[in-house]
Formats: C-alpha cells, sequence, structure tokens
C-alpha cells in the first residue's frame, strides 16, 4: 500500500484535491463507493470532493449529513455541475449511509473497520450499509485490503475476485491512468459478455 504519513495514497479520482480526500477522510472513501454506480469511476470519486467544496467544509462529517435539511442536500448533490447522474437518489443514500455510521459507528466511518476479527465480519458490515449490495460491499472489501491497509484475516476471502492479488476487475485495482484504463476495459468485456450470454 503506498502511504504517506500514515495516509493512504489514493489515485482513482485521477484528481490531487479530490485523491487527496479520499486518502485522509474515510466517509469520502465509503461515499465514494456509493457513487460508483451508473457513472465513471473517476467522476464518482471525484464526488466526495465536490460535495465538501459545495457544504464548505474540509472534511465530510456523517453527523452535519445525517441532520442536513434533505432538500439542501439534494441542492448540493445537484449542483452544477452535478455530483451524480441520479443527484436527487444519490443525496438520499448518501443521507441513510450517514445516519446509519451515526447511529452504529458514533459517526465514524473508520469505525466500519477499527475492530472487525476477521473479513466476514467486514463484509456483513459493509454490506449493512444502505446502497452497498453484495457486489458493491465486496469491492469495498477489497478497496479497503488493498489501498487503505485494512487487512483483517480472511479479508480476500470476503471480497471474493475482487480481493485477488494483481487483478484489474474493479476500482480496488485502480492506481493510476493505466490501470483505471484496464479496469474500465475488464468491466467493458464483462458487459459484452452478460449481453452476449442473455441473447443467445
Amino acid at each position: 500500500m503506498r502511504q504517506t504519513a500514515g495516509v493512504p495514497q489514493i489515485r482513482i479520482a485521477q484528481d490531487p484535491a479530490a485523491d487527496d480526500l479520499l486518502g485522509r477522510d474515510p466517509l469520502a472513501l465509503v461515499l465514494g463507493m456509493l457513487l460508483d454506480q451508473q457513472f465513471p469511476m473517476e467522476r464518482a470519486f471525484a464526488g466526495p470532493a465536490l460535495l465538501a467544496q459545495r457544504l464548505g467544509v474540509q472534511t465530510l462529517s456523517a453527523q452535519a449529513i445525517a441532520d442536513a435539511d434533505p432538500a439542501a442536500l439534494k441542492e448540493a448533490f445537484t449542483g452544477p455541475p452535478a455530483v451524480h447522474r441520479y443527484p436527487g437518489s444519490m443525496a438520499e443514500r448518501a443521507q441513510a449511509v450517514c445516519r446509519l455510521l451515526v447511529e452504529r459507528y458514533d459517526g465514524r466511518a473508520e469505525q466500519l473497520w477499527a475492530d472487525v476479527p476477521d473479513g466476514t465480519t467486514l463484509l456483513r458490515r459493509v454490506g449493512e450499509l444502505p446502497g452497498f449490495g453484495a457486489q458493491k460491499a465486496k469491492i469495498l472489501v477489497a478497496l479497503l485490503g488493498k489501498q487503505y491497509g485494512v487487512t483483517p484475516s480472511g479479508w480476500r476471502e470476503a471480497a471474493g475476485d475482487y480481493g485477488t492479488d494483481g487483478a484489474r476487475r474493479s476500482v480496488a485495482d485502480v492506481v493510476d491512468p493505466t490501470s483505471l484504463a484496464e479496469v474500465r476495459a475488464f468491466k467493458q468485456q464483462a458487459k459484452a459478455a452478460a449481453k452476449a450470454s442473455s441473447s443467445s
């Protein structure tokens, strides 16, 4: 894992300011993963920085987002430019995630993984977040293990194929422009294969 002074060096958004926030703010990383749906990866993970800018903060606060007026939060997501292709629904999901973090983890995203005994527990906790289905949960576990230093026993197994060392399957494997292109190519091939399979 690439770290400087204990801070993960993330290169997913391909934008220094956005990637810096992802490295130093665990909530930004979680929300970036939430936004990574029907939207380009790098733009999804740049979303938290855009949101922080709109809210006038250096780091995101789960408590503040949880307590925010839904209409005002939706406006912050809508922009322009929009934080996501579906700003309204994603604003609702982000607020739901933050409310769960406040209720269960004292509003601190890192408490999701701080004391996990194993990968199975981590996967279960992540999968309980609103908007995180089975696949998204596995990808976040892989991202945490490969780039954030969160490596409880069995994390690769919990992440499934996404946890494989050297894979280019998901955002967990994006560390530079080259790997971003490789992951995008893999996704396109998988989508084409699935389409071909369904039509045969």
